[in-house]
């Protein structure tokens, strides 16, 4: 016979968005189940952003031995203990592990079930032994990776996300199958730290972002020494010895690439399956569940959030939707949640950064805009730390209302939070350029390109004219 319990607020997925949601209602007084049948931290910890961000750190430590010569330091090619390199990634995850534990939480108030949850009925979940019924549930349930249905995928030994942190050691040859955000991340790791690599892309690489920000990365890998194929076709895939063979259909002929080890990184899936979504009413598909702008499925009682929801599949998206939900479900606020400001950034060197409309979404929009542009060439301190690649581009309206931002080069991540804000607080162009910027900064950029909008004007025939005329006065 199964324990009944009766909950305000159940969660079922420990990831970032379950892990805000369950802290959050706790602490404000709210009885929380939260069930996870993984590991607590969900994919981001585990298998996604912590451990991509270590192995990147690595490779660009390493990377940094080799390009010493531009500041008169004698260039080397690093020794690279693959090992430790890929223990860094583990050490990384154990410093942070405890923040997202099951002792964490217990503390905080929240029972957690570590089983699988699954809905039988519309307002109740069965789960190792319990059946839980809770005036509100939160379905958190993240993505995992899709696997394409390629020719000898199955019969091979690849990796995805949840198994190339696991490496003993550098690979001698990475083929990586997709060149998004995750194929190039972690093709450029692997290149820094002294492996060969090929990436495979039928379209073109980073297809989200704008393509003159994607130019300056391509460019970049490009210069590592990346392999890339862009416009190609992965036909099948087969064993060679002790790798494996690739074979691509590449302007119209077939092309065979041997490697040793294979990453797929072709895009994720929301994990929708075996959750008794259809007992609860909850309306789904493959691309995720149907929630509305309060993040409220089909079933009025249920949430879900972060990647399952089919929105931007990343970590801050998810931890913003538990900010959401917890105003909706414990204080009866109709909070809606909005998709139009959040960031995306690619971690390479240099980064990628995004927020808002790109030059082509804009286009497609049939909006009137202008572009502004500021160069990292111009910036004395790029100049001074030898990393001048890159420019800031800005979209705007002819008043200066903001339509998006994009950034290309050292340190883009944090450089982009200030027009994130600048958008969320329906700033106008003229606050970026007239605020105070530290000298000399990275973050000068913005500034520069903010203040090209005034340009024209503020050096234009008429502004001279008014200049000879008040000089006039003494």
């Amino acid at each position: 016979m199964k324990e009944e319990l009766k909950v305000d607020l159940c969660i079922i997925g420990a990831g970032s968005g379950g892990l805000s949601v369950a802290a959050g209602a706790s602490m404000m007084g709210a009885s929380t189940v939260l069930i996870e049948k993984g590991k607590m931290g969900g994919d981001c910890l585990n298998y996604g952003c912590v451990p991509s961000k270590a192995l990147l750190a690595a490779g660009h430590a390493a990377d940094a031995v080799r390009r010493g010569g531009r500041f008169g330091i004698s260039p080397n090619q690093p020794v690279v203990n693959g090992a430790r390199a890929y223990g860094h990634v583990a050490d990384t995850i154990g410093a942070i592990a405890p923040h997202d534990s099951v002792e964490r939480f217990e503390g905080l108030g929240v029972k957690v079930v570590q089983a699988e949850g699954r809905f039988d009925g519309p307002r109740t979940v069965e789960a190792d032994g319990f059946r839980i019924q809770a005036r509100r549930f939160v379905v958190a349930t993240g993505s995992r990776a899709f696997v394409p249905p390629i020719e000898g995928l199955n019969e091979v030994s690849f990796h995805t996300n949840e198994s190339i942190f696991s490496l003993g050691a550098v690979p001698d040859h990475l083929i990586v199958i997709g060149g998004g955000p995750i194929g190039i991340e972690m093709a450029q790791a692997h290149r820094h730290l002294g492996a060969r690599v090929t990436v495979l892309e039928m379209f073109s690489i980073m297809p989200k972002d704008d393509p003159e920000l994607v130019d300056v990365l391509r460019k970049r890998l490009h210069e590592d020494g990346i392999d890339i194929r862009e416009g190609v076709t992965v036909a099948k895939v087969e064993k060679a010895g002790n790798g494996l063979v690739v074979t691509i259909e590449q302007d119209g002929s077939d092309v065979r690439i041997e490697g040793s080890h294979l990453l797929v990184a072709a895009g994720r899936r929301p994990n929708v399956d075996g959750l008794g979504l259809e007992t609860a009413g909850i309306a789904y598909s493959p691309q995720g569940i149907g929630v509305d702008n309060r993040l409220r499925t089909s079933n009025k009682k249920v949430f879900a959030i972060g990647d399952v929801a089919g929105s931007y599949q990343f970590t801050h998206v998810a931890g913003y939707h538990a900010g959401i939900v917890i105003r909706n479900a414990l204080f009866r606020l109709p909070a809606k949640a909005s998709m139009a400001n959040v960031p995306w950034v690619t971690y390479t060197a240099p980064e990628v950064a995004q927020v808002g409309l790109t030059e082509q979404q804009a286009q497609e929009q049939g909006v009137e805009f202008q572009v502004l542009r500021w160069p990292f060439a111009e910036n004395d301190r790029a100049q001074a730390e030898g990393e001048t690649d890159g420019l800031v581009k800005v979209l705007v309206t002819p008043k200066g209302k903001i339509l998006g931002a994009g950034i290309a080069g050292p340190h883009a991540g944090d450089l982009i939070q200030t027009w994130v804000l600048a958008m969320t607080g329906k700033l106008k162009i003229g606050a970026v350029a007239g605020m105070v910027a530290p000298y000399p900064t990275l973050g000068e950029v913005s500034k520069r390109a903010a203040g090209t909008f005034y340009t024209p004007k503020l050096f234009s025939e008429r502004t001279k004219k008014m200049v000879r005329f008040l000089a006039k006065f003494g």
